[in-house]
């Protein structure tokens, strides 16, 4: 496996950096962070002009998923407002794999053009990592159905147009087989977004639905094969669409501010940060092999359910290890004086153990991994 990138992603990679840095000014990275909505919309339309979101999404314009990773890993180490447009661009690639024509004509443009946002309605209340356990219902009403239940952890609602949401469609069917997904407006009636501020500092929202009606032609995927689409997205996101690198902008900043501090010639700090580099190179290696699979045609979702586990755990790991560096400044917060890493730090270690939950708990992965890679049997019924 060759994991050099060629001429022609070097220089997309720069090109990449350079949009960058000039559109994510301190200015918009205080904003997500005030505002709880890490998105930002002139970073969206910029990458949008730039051809870079349509060509990264699977299948449809002629990037391919090391593009894919190379995008986010950079907004990533930028520490740029993204977890809009990487739902979004997720969306984007399974609409463009399982949708209708008309849905790829109604719903695609508006997301490749950087100008709407997607959200998800996966879990529940009651049921977090378990999705396969839902029970918000859709039931069949002549050429409509009609949607009744809650949905947890709906990130961006505030702020997306577009809603996927999974349903419960036939409860007699065993529980993986009875989903169904769709795809529709924000705005139709009966939907209610209440916020939930999290330690992170980002929001994410309790979304509510009451006899909200949509038409079948927004359905996406077939009846009762919601679990197959829902799979379409899950092999995107992990390791492949981002989280997997957030140890490096955290690396940068404490090492600018523990030169600054004299804190450098501790041979403990050198040693834990230059292991925190070494879990960053491999983590980059392990998001590398995901994208060089799902681009050879290969099944990516277990080789992203690896790379997760072990980035997101070596982050968790790592931030701990900064703050007990930075002793009583790595728990100052953004704007406080003395802040270790000019708040980052701290920044840091409230955020790294929400991304072991999102996108899959790092429980759940591990099944995934015993069951599907090491023949393992079943850890749960």
């Amino acid at each position: 496996m060759d994991f050099s990138l060629s001429p022609q992603i070097e220089e997309y990679r720069r090109e990449l950096k350079e949009l960058i840095a000039r559109v994510i000014t301190p200015e918009v990275v205080e904003e997500q962070h005030r505002s709880g909505t890490f998105n930002s919309d002139a970073l969206n339309l910029a990458l949008a002009r730039g051809g870079y979101l349509e060509r990264a999404v699977p299948g449809l314009g002629k990037g391919d998923p090391v593009e894919l990773w190379l995008l986010f890993n950079e907004l990533e180490k930028a520490g740029a407002p993204y977890d809009g447009i990487s739902i979004t661009m997720m969306i984007a690639g399974v609409v463009n794999a399982v949708g209708t024509d008309w849905q790829k004509e109604r719903i695609l443009p508006s997301l490749v053009s950087g100008e709407d946002l997607v959200c998800m309605g996966y879990s529940e209340p009651d049921y977090g990592s378990d999705v396969a356990s839902i029970v918000t219902r859709a039931e069949r009403d002549g050429d409509e159905w009609v949607i009744n239940g809650a949905k947890m952890w709906t990130t961006m609602a505030q702020a997306a147009k577009w809603l996927i949401l999974l349903t419960r469609t036939d409860t007699e069917a065993p529980k993986h087989k009875g989903l169904t997904m769709f795809l529709f407006p924000m705005d139709t009636p009966g939907i209610t977004v209440d916020p939930v501020p999290t330690m992170g500092t980002e929001r994410t929202n309790a979304t509510f639905y009451e006899n909200v009606r949509v038409s079948d032609q927004w359905r996406l995927g077939e009846v009762n094969g919601g679990w197959k689409t829902m799979g379409v997205a899950l092999s995107f996101e992990r390791g492949v669409m981002g989280g997997t690198s957030q140890s490096v902008q955290m690396l940068r900043e404490f090492r600018r501010w523990a030169e600054a501090e004299g804190l450098m010639a501790d041979p403990l700090v050198r040693e834990r940060l230059v292991r925190v580099a070494i879990d960053s190179e491999v983590a980059k290696l392990l998001t590398q092999r995901s994208a060089w699979t799902a681009a050879t045609g290969g099944e990516a979702g277990l080789q992203g359910s690896m790379t997760k586990v072990f980035a997101t755990e070596a982050y968790q790991k790592a931030s701990r290890w900064t703050q007990e560096m930075a002793g009583a400044e790595g728990l100052l917060q953004f704007h406080q004086p003395d802040a270790a890493g000019d708040g980052w730090v701290e920044y840091h270690a409230r955020h790294a153990p929400v991304t072991t939950i999102y996108g899959g708990t790092s429980e759940i992965n591990r099944n995934n991994i015993a069951e599907r890679h090491l023949g393992l049997p079943k850890a749960r019924r």
